[in-house]
């Protein structure tokens, strides 16, 4: 298979497949073609297709750095930081090959709206580099509306075998459709905030945490969190905020609103600049946490995580 690296530094095409045999005919083509290259290739997939992918490339595989994207992108803001950017920077100077498979038939309806989000920055977190980004999708698993959006996040899409230019590529239109307000339920403990009450919005995270069964195990990653978030509203987001909690199936969510207004897409899921101010606490809360999700809206910002209990 071939792409459009002679026209574009940055290629980002959507594999539809149907069954092994399309997802194989898909995929290690497009592998081997890299490592005949002299390209880094890498793939991350859920974890049967990364055992399909690499008993289908023999011994070819051995050139071939694989993830398990259940595990690796269990957090969709998590994949282009600790997955994509990861390995690309870790191969400068050349092109970098990479499959990555973000949205599977057992995302959540919590997951979806963030892992289409994901797929929809990844261009605009590479443009201008080197670098080719295969996303495969089961289009027998996956419903016509996740599909239609794999249109929209990618400029080529891959059906059949044959490779056409997306009609429907709109990537900042999905990334503000997505931008949904996070509704609250009815009764979740909550706690204003400002710089002086930082230390009792800790602890008033973890009492209810552990009132909910958080596990003990966790429960760090749940303090860090809070205290990168409501350090960041206090200081970034207008000085004070409201800090919500409470559990929705088997997590606890917690979430932090305030005042201030986050202006790019990208805070979170790529490593600030040097001189950047902000930034690194939600790269943080990205890599501990399973899902995070944001809404922006001119009231202000609110950044919500969840974590399995």
């Amino acid at each position: 298979m071939t792409t459009a690296a002679d026209r574009d530094p940055f290629v980002h095409p959507a594999l539809f497949y149907r069954g092994a045999e399309q997802y194989l005919a898909g995929t290690v083509p497009f592998l081997r073609d890299g490592l005949a290259a002299g390209e880094a290739v890498a793939v991350a997939v859920p974890g049967p297709r990364l055992a399909l992918v690499e008993a289908g490339l023999g011994a070819d595989a051995a050139g071939v750095e694989f993830l398990d994207m259940t595990r690796a992108g269990r957090n969709p803001g998590r994949i282009i930081p600790g997955v994509l950017r990861a390995f690309a920077d870790a191969h400068p100077g050349g092109r970098v090959r990479i499959i990555g498979e973000p949205i599977w038939a057992g995302r959540s309806a919590a997951e979806y709206p963030a892992c289409v989000q994901h797929e929809a920055l990844i261009n605009a977190a590479f443009q201008g580099r080197a670098v080719t980004i295969l996303c495969p999708y089961d289009a027998d698993a996956l419903t016509p509306a996740v599909l239609a959006d794999a249109r929209a996040t990618h400029p080529v899409v891959i059906d059949s075998g044959v490779e056409r230019p997306s009609d429907a590529y709109a990537p900042e239109q999905v990334v503000a459709r997505y931008n949904e307000p996070l509704s609250v339920p009815p009764g979740a403990a909550a706690l204003p905030f400002d710089a002086e009450a930082l230390p009792w919005a800790r602890a008033f995270a973890v009492r209810e945490a552990r009132r909910l069964g958080l596990a003990e195990a966790r429960m760090q990653d749940l303090t860090l969190a809070v205290a990168e978030l409501t350090t960041n509203s206090v200081v970034h987001g207008g000085g004070s905020g409201t800090l919500r909690i409470w559990a929705e199936g088997e997590q606890i969510v917690c979430e932090v609103h305030d005042p201030g207004r986050l202006t790019d897409p990208l805070a979170g899921r790529r490593p600030p600049a040097r001189d950047q101010l902000g930034g690194r606490g939600l790269l943080l809360v990205h890599h501990i946490t399973d899902l995070v999700r944001l809404h922006t809206a001119p009231d202000g910002t609110t950044v919500r995580f969840h974590l399995d209990r």
